[in-house]
């Protein structure tokens, strides 16, 4: 086992490892930009190291401080999180050369799935079906229009190395998929680095459902079932929960285990190890197309922790140190409901604009069926030049309508002044009808940010 593991990241994912660390007795080393010297990462590590400025280009995303810091305070391993460098195979590569272990899936595997091109590639081998697209990347513009006249419009314009919503953009005819097509370019080239893009049918009204798997380095992989990620906007998440309203459904009733099974199918082609989850989306047939394979810890994974009361991280940690997964498929069982919401610092009524600064006032919710992931507190200063989440508020309940009664009076008692943040639109989205019966599709939110659906809900807010 481990005796000392670097946290490659920040805010409450640095937290929620630290965590698991410490209740399996391995002690930790935090890496702090200059503008999150104070957050709460810093104080809680057994050790801390400055590795720069607060650009993330200058701190987080930089491989030889990061190596630097690791050599220097003699680490086994190092946890990159999600986001920055988690899925950088180049960043695994170096570790593993400095022998480091890197606590994530090799390299090899995140090479066969590096861009979105080569997964439905993969995808297509594992008998698991992908929309009609692109069978790579899309060079000119004149080769998107013969891929969109073949499969017919919609079509989505996607950036092979996207990620977060960027470098995508939906196509209803020629003028706007020429526009579109150079649009995510540019966009993906600034973002990730890499221009390229590939295309694929767009899916109206699609539900975004995903599964959990893990694999350790014996070849066992299991899954830990599915999340339903629908509410977003602008394909960035908002809430989350398990099990997905729409596989609930009795005319649905086997598509659960065809998912499950496909899943298993790609991560065992791809040989993953480690946690990752592998994204579909689906429509309201009930037909399930392959989206891509997140190579890391997923935000979301809080929810799938409480309904079947594995530790993702914990698990993460023992099979990057070569232990033998210690439960199988059979072992997975799925207790209630579970439902996680991202609190951002945002003003969801100026459309979603990052309000970073100084928190005033800071009060968690609490009591049964509650947990705060989070590494905010009062007179606390959220910098502006990372994602602008404070934390995920999570809830468990017997059943769905316990699960979402149990977040709307949690969410009741967060308090956080000084800031704007996401919770009176997150308040308003527990309280629709729709969502109350699970009836919701990638487009909910844009719906309820429409007309006189949003003036009522900024009039209640």
């Amino acid at each position: 086992m481990f005796e000392k593991i670097l946290v490659a990241n920040r805010g409450e994912i640095a937290m929620r490892i630290i965590r698991a660390c410490r209740e399996l007795n391995i002690k930790t080393v935090a890496v702090y930009s200059k503008a999150d010297a104070n957050s709460m990462h810093v104080q809680v590590a057994d050790e801390a190291i400055c590795i720069g400025d607060g650009p993330s280009s200058e701190s987080y995303l930089r491989i030889d401080r990061l190596i630097s810091a690791a050599e220097i305070t003699d680490v086994d391993a190092i946890h990159p999180g999600y986001g920055f460098l988690s899925e950088n195979a180049h960043f695994a590569d170096v570790c593993e050369s400095c022998n480091i272990r890197f606590i994530g899936p090799r390299s090899a595997a995140m090479n066969a799935l590096h861009d979105k091109a080569l997964s439905r590639n993969l995808a297509k081998k594992a008998d698991v079906p992908t929309p009609p697209g692109s069978e790579g990347i899309v060079e000119t513009e004149q080769e998107a229009l013969t891929i969109a006249k073949r499969i017919g419009y919609p079509i989505m314009v996607k950036a092979v190395a996207g990620g977060g919503g960027r470098g995508m953009r939906v196509a209803h005819n020629d003028v706007s998929l020429v526009k579109g097509y150079h649009t995510a370019r540019t966009e993906a080239e600034k973002a990730f680095g890499n221009s390229g893009v590939y295309i694929e049918k767009f899916i109206e009204n699609p539900h975004h459902i995903e599964f959990q798997i893990l694999g350790d380095t014996r070849g066992n992989i299991i899954h830990l079932g599915e999340r339903d990620c629908s509410i977003q906007r602008r394909n960035q998440k908002l809430i989350e929960e398990t099990p997905s309203p729409l596989l609930a459904r009795k005319e649905f009733k086997d598509l659960r285990k065809k998912m499950g099974r496909a899943a298993l199918r790609i991560a065992e082609m791809a040989h993953y190890t480690n946690a990752g989850t592998v994204e579909f989306i689906v429509d309201d047939q009930g037909n399930f197309f392959f989206l891509e394979v997140n190579k890391r810890i997923q935000v979301e994974h809080p929810i799938t922790e409480e309904v079947t009361g594995i530790d993702l991280v914990q698990q993460q940690i023992l099979v990057a140190a070569g232990e033998k997964l210690s439960i199988s498929q059979s072992d997975v069982h799925f207790r209630g409901h579970s439902i996680e919401v991202r609190i951002n610092a945002e003003d969801p009524f100026q459309d979603f604009r990052p309000s970073p600064g100084r928190i005033e006032m800071y009060y968690a919710p609490g009591g049964a069926g509650v947990r705060l992931d989070s590494h905010a507190y009062a007179g606390y200063t959220i910098p502006p030049y990372y994602d602008s989440m404070i934390g995920k508020l999570i809830t468990w309940g017997k059943d769905r309508t316990e699960a979402v009664n149990r977040m709307s009076r949690a969410l009741s008692e967060y308090m956080i002044t000084g800031v704007k943040t996401t919770i009176p639109f997150d308040q308003a989205i527990l309280q629709d009808p729709d969502f109350r019966r699970g009836h919701y599709s990638t487009n909910f939110v844009e719906k309820l940010m429409s007309g006189a659906r949003r003036e009522l809900i900024q009039d209640k807010a």
